[in-house]
């Protein structure tokens, strides 16, 4: 295969493509290029075949992988509307709004309202809730390019954009006389860019809020991390530009709690910093063992005073080598891989990790949730871990902390069981992005974007 046969896409990979066969004018419309990624083959007009993956990695039996699962993932909502590729999706962590971005350069923003419902013939019933989504407003944010992520602000007052553009947009409502309610408030008013960050050469591939709110981390293709410090009135300041990556950085997620900041690249690597308080931010690790791309991160979720606060700091990473990796906090400024995760026939291009609901004998559970018993004998309750990409499937995790009695080192798995499988989310698509939501009572939803256009809304519930 010589050179000319390299095609670069949008999504910023090298896909591999063989020559069309002779006799074939035109490559089909319905054939697709795979990622010729370490440890596959790679076939014209065919997915690749997966070779053995490494002898750490947990791998189910993805031909049975859906069979006998305790849960399952139950449509709630069908959002279309973008006209091209929808890359990513966000929660407002504050009120009952959806962000959705795409390369069609605009961001749309839905409201959504639950009903709760009651089996009449069993007033013991634990309440479920139908909900309804509602576009409110389509933003057209001027970004001369693909609008490849979104960010809402702790406060859930501000929203961020990240453009191919290279710039980052900084988006409020404009308020109105009407006040918030359920269904997104003054969120239907005009968005108004109060300020447009630059700095990135080229395209900026994501952003992210801190816990805090005070500080805004960006990264681009031009292998830069940049972190700014928020001001009032929407002003910025750019505080530093981290250098450490030698390829493309895809993500940037901030610690739940602290002020750690992860960055993850085409180099295959994952970087961890912190600031100095008498000089810069830095980077304090990096963490190695992906054999490709590095598209996404997520840390394991904080857990209030009323529920079950994580004992050690987690941090999975989803990646073209199909895999999803786990890494513990084994020591204070150390992070070790500990599980590594299979499942998937393709590329992990998206990773979400939510609080999800506790088992009946450790939190509050749902009419038909059968996980009690000895659930608690696996130690401490992690939340919900969900991955999805190229092969169209979303799986859906439960970790724990191992119990203190079953520890045998710093460096000892979570204990994990796979809840659901879902094949096919997007139809024949690729799956950009799965994010679990954030906001309380609704922990068990959760927003996938795909090639098709379509942002979709999923629940989490029993098989049976």
């Amino acid at each position: 295969m010589d050179r000319s046969s390299q095609i670069q896409l949008e999504r910023g990979e090298i896909l591999w493509a063989e020559p069309v066969p002779s006799g074939i004018s035109d490559q089909p419309r319905s054939t697709r290029l795979y990622p010729a990624w370490p440890g596959t083959r790679s076939h014209w007009g065919s997915p690749p075949v997966p070779l053995p993956l490494y002898q750490h990695t947990i791998r189910p039996e993805t031909k049975n992988m859906d069979i006998d699962l305790p849960y399952k993932l139950e449509s709630v909502a069908d959002l279309p509307g973008h006209e091209d590729r929808a890359w990513h999706v966000a929660w407002n962590p504050e009120k009952p709004l959806l962000a959705s971005c795409s390369a069609d350069k605009t961001v749309r923003i839905y409201s959504y309202s639950t009903t709760p419902s009651v089996d009449n013939k069993d007033p013991k019933s634990i309440p479920s809730s139908t909900y309804t989504f509602k576009l409110l407003t389509s933003i057209p944010t001027g970004h001369a390019k693909t609008v490849r992520a979104v960010a809402w602000s702790p406060s859930g007052e501000t929203l961020a954009t990240a453009s191919f553009d290279s710039n980052i947009g900084i988006w409020e409502c404009e308020k109105g006389d009407g006040g918030d309610d359920d269904e997104g408030g003054d969120a239907s008013g005009e968005w108004e860019c109060i300020s447009t960050l630059e700095g990135h050469e080229t395209e900026c591939k994501s952003v992210a809020y801190s816990a805090s709110g005070t500080l805004l981390a960006s990264c681009s293709r031009d292998k830069t991390v940049w972190i700014w410090e928020v001001h009032p009135d929407g002003e910025f300041e750019t505080i530093s530009v981290l250098m450490e990556h030698t390829q493309d950085v895809k993500c940037v997620a901030w610690h739940p709690t602290e002020e750690i900041l992860a960055s993850a690249s085409y180099d295959d690597t994952i970087k961890l910093y912190i600031e100095d308080p008498s000089d810069d931010w830095f980077c304090f690790a990096t963490l190695t063992g992906h054999t490709s791309t590095v598209w996404s991160l997520a840390w394991s979720p904080a857990f209030g005073p009323d529920t079950h606060r994580t004992s050690a700091s987690y941090l999975a990473s989803a990646s073209e080598d199909m895999t999803v990796r786990v890494w513990k906090r084994v020591a204070e400024h150390k992070w070790e891989c500990v599980l590594v995760l299979g499942g998937h026939e393709r590329s992990v291009y998206s990773v979400g990790w939510g609080r999800g609901v506790p088992p009946r004998s450790t939190g509050p559970a749902r009419e038909g949730d059968e996980r009690d018993g000895d659930e608690t004998e696996k130690g401490l309750y992690l939340g919900w871990l969900a991955s999805a990409g190229s092969d169209g499937k979303v799986l859906i995790w439960e970790l724990w902390e191992p119990s203190s009695s079953t520890t045998t080192s710093a460096t000892t798995p979570p204990r994990h069981k796979l809840l659901a499988s879902l094949p096919s989310a997007h139809g024949v698509h690729d799956v950009n992005a799965v994010v679990w939501c954030p906001r309380s009572g609704l922990e068990d939803l959760l927003a996938t974007t795909g090639d098709d256009g379509h942002t979709r809304v999923w629940r989490v519930v029993p098989s049976t």
